[in-house]
Protein backbone atom coordinates (compact mmCIF):
# COMPACT_ATOMS: atom_id res chain seq x y z
CA UNK A 1 0.00 0.00 0.00
CA UNK A 2 1.24 3.89 -0.67
CA UNK A 3 0.12 6.04 1.71
CA UNK A 4 0.43 9.92 0.03
CA UNK A 5 -0.45 12.88 2.37
CA UNK A 6 0.03 16.30 1.50
CA UNK A 7 -1.32 20.01 2.20
CA UNK A 8 -3.56 21.10 -0.61
CA UNK A 9 -5.25 24.99 -1.87
CA UNK A 10 -8.99 24.98 -1.73
CA UNK A 11 -10.91 27.90 -2.01
CA UNK A 12 -13.67 28.32 0.49
CA UNK A 13 -16.79 29.74 -0.99
CA UNK A 14 -19.48 27.67 1.47
CA UNK A 15 -19.65 28.19 5.18
CA UNK A 16 -18.82 24.67 6.56
CA UNK A 17 -20.41 25.48 9.44
CA UNK A 18 -23.62 24.90 7.86
CA UNK A 19 -22.68 21.39 7.67
CA UNK A 20 -21.10 21.20 10.95
CA UNK A 21 -17.96 22.27 13.34
CA UNK A 22 -14.77 22.39 10.54
CA UNK A 23 -12.85 20.32 12.53
CA UNK A 24 -15.29 17.23 12.50
CA UNK A 25 -15.82 17.18 8.94
CA UNK A 26 -13.89 14.77 6.97
CA UNK A 27 -14.19 14.59 2.92
CA UNK A 28 -13.97 10.83 1.38
CA UNK A 29 -14.14 9.23 -2.00
CA UNK A 30 -13.17 5.75 -3.35
CA UNK A 31 -12.12 4.09 -6.61
CA UNK A 32 -12.84 0.12 -6.95
CA UNK A 33 -12.65 -2.01 -9.81
CA UNK A 34 -16.25 -2.45 -10.39
CA UNK A 35 -19.78 -1.61 -9.39
CA UNK A 36 -20.37 -4.20 -6.98
CA UNK A 37 -18.60 -4.86 -3.84
CA UNK A 38 -19.17 -8.37 -4.19
CA UNK A 39 -17.09 -9.36 -6.75
CA UNK A 40 -14.87 -5.73 -6.69
CA UNK A 41 -11.85 -4.22 -5.10
CA UNK A 42 -11.28 -0.90 -3.57
CA UNK A 43 -7.98 0.20 -4.41
CA UNK A 44 -7.65 3.55 -3.71
CA UNK A 45 -9.17 5.68 -1.17
CA UNK A 46 -8.85 9.41 -0.69
CA UNK A 47 -9.79 12.33 2.24
CA UNK A 48 -9.32 15.73 2.28
CA UNK A 49 -10.04 17.60 6.01
CA UNK A 50 -9.23 21.48 7.01
CA UNK A 51 -6.62 21.10 9.78
CA UNK A 52 -5.48 23.90 12.02
CA UNK A 53 -2.80 24.48 9.52
CA UNK A 54 -4.82 24.38 6.38
CA UNK A 55 -6.72 22.24 4.04
CA UNK A 56 -4.47 18.45 3.66
CA UNK A 57 -5.54 15.53 1.43
CA UNK A 58 -4.74 12.15 2.39
CA UNK A 59 -4.98 8.99 -0.27
CA UNK A 60 -4.11 5.07 0.39
CA UNK A 61 -3.65 3.44 -3.06
CA UNK A 62 -3.27 -0.39 -3.07
CA UNK A 63 0.00 -0.90 -5.51
CA UNK A 64 -0.75 -4.63 -5.44
CA UNK A 65 -3.85 -7.00 -6.07
CA UNK A 66 -3.48 -8.01 -2.07
CA UNK A 67 -3.35 -4.51 -0.94
CA UNK A 68 -7.19 -3.76 -0.07
CA UNK A 69 -6.85 -5.04 3.42
CA UNK A 70 -4.35 -2.73 4.31
CA UNK A 71 -6.12 0.33 2.41
CA UNK A 72 -9.52 -0.43 4.56
CA UNK A 73 -7.95 -0.80 7.66
CA UNK A 74 -6.07 2.44 6.98
CA UNK A 75 -9.08 4.61 6.11
CA UNK A 76 -11.22 3.06 9.43
CA UNK A 77 -8.55 3.65 11.52
CA UNK A 78 -8.00 7.38 10.11
CA UNK A 79 -11.87 7.79 9.95
CA UNK A 80 -12.38 7.63 13.96
CA UNK A 81 -10.56 11.11 14.22
CA UNK A 82 -13.81 12.24 12.74
CA UNK A 83 -17.46 12.71 13.37
CA UNK A 84 -18.95 14.15 9.53
CA UNK A 85 -18.09 12.47 7.04
CA UNK A 86 -18.81 14.53 3.90
CA UNK A 87 -19.37 12.70 0.17
CA UNK A 88 -20.86 13.03 -2.96
CA UNK A 89 -23.37 9.95 -3.87
CA UNK A 90 -21.47 8.40 -0.85
CA UNK A 91 -24.74 7.24 0.32
CA UNK A 92 -26.30 5.31 -2.82
CA UNK A 93 -22.39 3.70 -3.81
CA UNK A 94 -19.17 4.53 -1.49
CA UNK A 95 -20.50 3.21 1.96
CA UNK A 96 -22.49 0.19 0.89
CA UNK A 97 -19.66 -0.77 -1.37
CA UNK A 98 -16.77 -0.41 1.90
CA UNK A 99 -19.13 -2.41 3.83
CA UNK A 100 -19.95 -5.22 1.28
CA UNK A 101 -15.68 -5.39 1.08
CA UNK A 102 -15.34 -5.33 4.92
CA UNK A 103 -18.34 -7.87 5.52
CA UNK A 104 -15.88 -10.14 2.43
CA UNK A 105 -13.15 -9.93 4.04
CA UNK A 106 -13.60 -10.17 7.42
CA UNK A 107 -13.13 -6.61 8.56
CA UNK A 108 -14.87 -5.60 11.40
CA UNK A 109 -15.71 -2.22 10.64
CA UNK A 110 -18.68 -0.16 10.04
CA UNK A 111 -19.56 3.59 9.72
CA UNK A 112 -21.52 3.86 13.36
CA UNK A 113 -21.35 6.67 15.08
CA UNK A 114 -20.62 8.94 12.16
CA UNK A 115 -22.76 11.30 10.32
CA UNK A 116 -23.39 11.22 6.73
CA UNK A 117 -23.78 14.48 4.67
CA UNK A 118 -24.20 13.50 0.59
CA UNK A 119 -23.36 16.58 -1.02
CA UNK A 120 -25.43 14.32 -3.89
CA UNK A 121 -28.61 13.83 -2.25
CA UNK A 122 -29.08 17.55 -1.13
CA UNK A 123 -28.39 18.54 -4.64
CA UNK A 124 -30.45 15.97 -6.80
CA UNK A 125 -33.80 17.99 -6.06
CA UNK A 126 -32.49 21.28 -7.71
CA UNK A 127 -30.72 19.28 -10.83
CA UNK A 128 -34.12 20.63 -13.06
CA UNK A 129 -33.49 23.94 -11.48
CA UNK A 130 -30.05 23.65 -12.43
CA UNK A 131 -31.16 22.39 -16.41
CA UNK A 132 -28.13 19.79 -15.54
CA UNK A 133 -27.90 16.58 -17.88
CA UNK A 134 -26.83 14.62 -15.23
CA UNK A 135 -25.64 15.45 -11.63
CA UNK A 136 -22.43 13.88 -11.78
CA UNK A 137 -19.78 15.79 -9.69
CA UNK A 138 -17.99 16.72 -12.86
CA UNK A 139 -21.28 18.27 -13.86
CA UNK A 140 -22.01 20.03 -11.05
CA UNK A 141 -18.06 21.68 -10.93
CA UNK A 142 -18.88 22.96 -14.24
CA UNK A 143 -21.95 24.17 -13.57
CA UNK A 144 -19.95 26.68 -10.91
CA UNK A 145 -17.52 26.78 -13.10
CA UNK A 146 -14.78 25.01 -11.27
CA UNK A 147 -12.17 23.59 -13.96
CA UNK A 148 -10.57 20.57 -12.93
CA UNK A 149 -6.66 18.81 -14.78
CA UNK A 150 -8.26 15.08 -14.73
CA UNK A 151 -10.36 14.32 -17.68
CA UNK A 152 -11.76 10.52 -16.56
CA UNK A 153 -14.61 8.89 -15.16
CA UNK A 154 -13.92 5.98 -12.26
CA UNK A 155 -15.13 3.21 -15.24
CA UNK A 156 -12.45 4.49 -17.70
CA UNK A 157 -10.02 4.23 -15.21
CA UNK A 158 -10.42 0.18 -13.63
CA UNK A 159 -8.72 -0.91 -17.33
CA UNK A 160 -5.83 1.88 -16.10
CA UNK A 161 -5.64 0.31 -12.58
CA UNK A 162 -5.15 -3.15 -13.89
CA UNK A 163 -2.52 -2.01 -16.37
CA UNK A 164 -0.89 -0.39 -13.94
CA UNK A 165 -0.39 -3.84 -11.57
CA UNK A 166 0.90 -5.43 -14.62
CA UNK A 167 3.08 -2.51 -15.67
CA UNK A 168 3.68 -0.29 -12.40
CA UNK A 169 3.24 2.70 -14.62
CA UNK A 170 4.32 5.70 -13.08
CA UNK A 171 2.13 7.51 -15.69
CA UNK A 172 -0.62 5.32 -14.95
CA UNK A 173 -0.42 5.41 -11.26
CA UNK A 174 -0.08 9.34 -11.72
CA UNK A 175 -3.50 9.38 -14.01
CA UNK A 176 -5.19 7.17 -11.04
CA UNK A 177 -4.03 9.20 -8.08
CA UNK A 178 -5.04 12.76 -9.90
CA UNK A 179 -8.34 11.79 -10.85
CA UNK A 180 -8.70 11.15 -7.33
CA UNK A 181 -7.15 14.57 -5.56
CA UNK A 182 -9.27 16.21 -8.13
CA UNK A 183 -12.68 14.31 -6.76
CA UNK A 184 -11.56 15.08 -3.03
CA UNK A 185 -10.48 19.04 -4.16
CA UNK A 186 -13.54 19.27 -5.89
CA UNK A 187 -16.08 18.65 -3.25
CA UNK A 188 -15.00 21.42 -0.92
CA UNK A 189 -15.30 23.97 -3.82
CA UNK A 190 -18.67 22.86 -5.19
CA UNK A 191 -20.06 23.20 -1.88
CA UNK A 192 -21.98 25.97 -2.93
CA UNK A 193 -24.22 23.90 -4.96
CA UNK A 194 -25.85 23.17 -1.36
CA UNK A 195 -26.95 27.09 -1.67
CA UNK A 196 -30.36 26.35 -3.43
CA UNK A 197 -31.43 24.03 -0.76
CA UNK A 198 -30.66 26.47 1.67
CA UNK A 199 -31.97 29.28 0.02
CA UNK A 200 -35.45 27.70 -0.16
CA UNK A 201 -35.19 26.44 3.46
CA UNK A 202 -33.92 29.89 5.24
CA UNK A 203 -36.63 32.76 5.76
CA UNK A 204 -36.56 35.74 3.96
CA UNK A 205 -36.83 39.24 4.32
CA UNK A 206 -39.66 40.96 3.13
CA UNK A 207 -38.35 44.70 1.14
CA UNK A 208 -41.17 45.96 -1.28
CA UNK A 209 -44.36 45.49 -2.81
CA UNK A 210 -45.31 46.91 -6.00
CA UNK A 211 -48.74 47.10 -8.75
CA UNK A 212 -47.84 47.04 -12.05
CA UNK A 213 -49.98 47.22 -15.24
CA UNK A 214 -48.94 44.93 -18.15
CA UNK A 215 -50.57 44.88 -21.71
CA UNK A 216 -50.22 41.59 -24.23
CA UNK A 217 -50.26 42.08 -27.70
CA UNK A 218 -53.87 41.26 -27.71
CA UNK A 219 -54.68 44.58 -25.75
CA UNK A 220 -55.79 42.45 -22.70
CA UNK A 221 -54.40 44.66 -19.64
CA UNK A 222 -53.60 42.60 -16.93
CA UNK A 223 -52.14 43.53 -13.52
CA UNK A 224 -49.47 42.09 -11.01
CA UNK A 225 -47.94 42.14 -7.57
CA UNK A 226 -44.70 42.66 -7.57
CA UNK A 227 -42.79 41.53 -4.59
CA UNK A 228 -39.41 41.81 -3.20
CA UNK A 229 -37.14 39.96 -1.16
CA UNK A 230 -33.70 39.36 0.62
CA UNK A 231 -31.82 36.49 2.27
CA UNK A 232 -28.65 35.46 3.81
CA UNK A 233 -28.37 32.56 1.34
CA UNK A 234 -26.52 33.65 -1.97
CA UNK A 235 -27.34 31.57 -4.92
CA UNK A 236 -24.18 31.16 -7.01
CA UNK A 237 -26.40 30.76 -10.26
CA UNK A 238 -29.24 32.81 -11.37
CA UNK A 239 -32.33 31.23 -11.53
CA UNK A 240 -36.09 31.70 -12.50
CA UNK A 241 -39.15 30.24 -13.03
CA UNK A 242 -42.69 30.95 -13.96
CA UNK A 243 -46.13 29.35 -13.77
CA UNK A 244 -49.38 31.04 -13.72
CA UNK A 245 -50.07 33.20 -12.03
CA UNK A 246 -46.71 33.35 -10.65
CA UNK A 247 -43.39 34.08 -11.89
CA UNK A 248 -40.21 34.40 -9.76
CA UNK A 249 -36.37 35.54 -10.29
CA UNK A 250 -33.68 34.84 -8.26
CA UNK A 251 -30.21 36.53 -8.20
CA UNK A 252 -27.55 36.50 -5.40
CA UNK A 253 -29.70 37.21 -2.59
CA UNK A 254 -32.58 39.07 -4.27
CA UNK A 255 -36.06 37.36 -4.94
CA UNK A 256 -38.62 39.22 -7.09
CA UNK A 257 -41.80 37.44 -7.66
CA UNK A 258 -44.88 38.55 -9.56
CA UNK A 259 -48.21 37.14 -9.42
CA UNK A 260 -51.19 38.27 -11.56
CA UNK A 261 -54.12 39.58 -9.84
CA UNK A 262 -57.81 39.00 -10.49
CA UNK A 263 -59.71 41.57 -10.87
CA UNK A 264 -63.66 40.74 -10.85
CA UNK A 265 -66.42 38.79 -9.14
CA UNK A 266 -65.03 35.77 -6.42
CA UNK A 267 -67.40 33.49 -4.41
CA UNK A 268 -66.28 33.31 -0.28
CA UNK A 269 -68.26 29.39 0.25
CA UNK A 270 -69.40 29.01 3.44
CA UNK A 271 -68.55 24.95 5.31
CA UNK A 272 -71.67 24.99 7.00
CA UNK A 273 -73.72 24.15 3.52
CA UNK A 274 -76.59 22.35 5.78
CA UNK A 275 -77.46 25.14 7.89
CA UNK A 276 -77.99 27.99 4.42
CA UNK A 277 -80.21 27.99 2.02
CA UNK A 278 -79.08 28.94 -1.80
CA UNK A 279 -81.19 32.08 -3.20
CA UNK A 280 -81.65 31.03 -6.78
CA UNK A 281 -82.38 34.75 -8.21
CA UNK A 282 -80.15 35.92 -6.57
CA UNK A 283 -77.09 33.55 -6.70
CA UNK A 284 -76.33 33.45 -3.14
CA UNK A 285 -76.35 31.85 0.12
CA UNK A 286 -78.19 33.14 3.27
CA UNK A 287 -78.81 31.31 6.84
CA UNK A 288 -81.65 29.54 7.02
CA UNK A 289 -83.15 31.95 10.06
CA UNK A 290 -83.28 34.40 7.21
CA UNK A 291 -84.32 32.39 4.58
CA UNK A 292 -87.31 31.02 6.11
CA UNK A 293 -88.98 34.05 5.20
CA UNK A 294 -87.54 33.91 1.04
CA UNK A 295 -90.93 32.43 -1.27
CA UNK A 296 -90.00 28.67 -1.08
CA UNK A 297 -89.49 28.86 -5.12
CA UNK A 298 -86.80 31.01 -5.05
CA UNK A 299 -84.87 29.32 -2.94
CA UNK A 300 -83.55 25.56 -2.21
CA UNK A 301 -81.11 23.44 0.28
CA UNK A 302 -77.52 25.27 -0.30
CA UNK A 303 -75.14 22.41 -1.48
CA UNK A 304 -71.34 22.38 -0.88
CA UNK A 305 -70.79 23.68 -4.05
CA UNK A 306 -73.65 26.79 -3.97
CA UNK A 307 -73.02 27.83 -0.78
CA UNK A 308 -71.84 31.18 -1.40
CA UNK A 309 -71.62 34.81 -1.54
CA UNK A 310 -70.02 36.71 -3.87
CA UNK A 311 -67.91 39.97 -3.70
CA UNK A 312 -66.11 41.85 -6.30
CA UNK A 313 -62.95 43.56 -6.54
CA UNK A 314 -59.02 42.92 -6.68
CA UNK A 315 -57.66 39.86 -5.35
CA UNK A 316 -54.20 38.06 -4.64
CA UNK A 317 -54.27 33.90 -5.24
CA UNK A 318 -53.16 32.12 -2.05
CA UNK A 319 -53.02 28.33 -1.64
CA UNK A 320 -53.30 28.18 2.19
CA UNK A 321 -56.05 30.83 3.87
CA UNK A 322 -53.68 33.81 5.25
CA UNK A 323 -55.83 36.34 4.84
CA UNK A 324 -59.79 36.48 5.44
CA UNK A 325 -62.21 36.21 3.41
CA UNK A 326 -60.82 33.00 1.84
CA UNK A 327 -62.09 33.80 -2.31
CA UNK A 328 -62.60 31.13 -4.68
CA UNK A 329 -63.42 30.93 -7.93
CA UNK A 330 -65.61 27.50 -7.73
CA UNK A 331 -65.86 25.79 -4.50
CA UNK A 332 -63.30 22.95 -5.68
CA UNK A 333 -60.65 25.17 -6.80
CA UNK A 334 -57.20 25.16 -5.74
CA UNK A 335 -56.10 27.95 -6.15
CA UNK A 336 -58.19 30.67 -3.03
CA UNK A 337 -57.82 34.29 -3.16
CA UNK A 338 -57.56 37.48 -0.74
CA UNK A 339 -58.86 40.68 -1.36
CA UNK A 340 -56.19 43.02 -2.01
CA UNK A 341 -56.92 45.30 0.65
CA UNK A 342 -57.21 42.89 3.57
CA UNK A 343 -53.26 41.58 2.07
CA UNK A 344 -50.40 42.99 4.20
CA UNK A 345 -46.86 41.70 4.60
CA UNK A 346 -45.61 43.46 7.98
CA UNK A 347 -45.72 40.48 9.64
CA UNK A 348 -42.29 38.18 8.65
CA UNK A 349 -44.13 34.79 10.03
CA UNK A 350 -47.34 35.61 7.53
CA UNK A 351 -44.54 36.71 4.82
CA UNK A 352 -42.31 33.71 4.49
CA UNK A 353 -45.62 31.19 5.12
CA UNK A 354 -46.89 33.37 1.85
CA UNK A 355 -43.34 33.10 0.15
CA UNK A 356 -43.59 28.92 0.79
CA UNK A 357 -46.92 28.74 -1.03
CA UNK A 358 -45.42 30.52 -3.84
CA UNK A 359 -42.32 27.90 -3.87
CA UNK A 360 -44.52 25.26 -3.49
CA UNK A 361 -46.93 25.93 -6.27
CA UNK A 362 -43.76 26.73 -8.57
CA UNK A 363 -42.17 23.52 -7.71
CA UNK A 364 -38.52 23.86 -7.32
CA UNK A 365 -38.12 21.24 -9.87
CA UNK A 366 -39.62 24.09 -12.69
CA UNK A 367 -36.82 26.59 -12.02
CA UNK A 368 -34.30 27.44 -15.03
CA UNK A 369 -30.95 28.67 -14.91
CA UNK A 370 -30.73 32.32 -16.95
Amino acid sequence: MITIEKPVSIRETYPLERIGSPDHLLFFDIETTGFSGDNSRTYLIGGIWKSPDGWRLIQWFADREDSEPEVLDAFFTFLSKFRILVHFNGDGFDIPFLMKRCRHLGLNYDFSGIESVDIYKKARPYRRLLSMENMKQKSVEQFLGICRDDRFNGGQLIEVYHQYLRTHSRTLYDLLILHNEDDLKGMPEILPILNYADYFTCPLCFQNQEILTRTDITGHTAQFLALSAGSDVCIPVPVESSMLPVSCHIDGRQTTFEIALYNGILRHFFENYKDYYYLIYEDMAVHKSVGEYVAREARKKATAKTCYIRQSGCFLPQWEPLWEPVMKKEWNDKISYAPLANVSFSDAAVFNRYVRQLFAWLGLNGFHPL
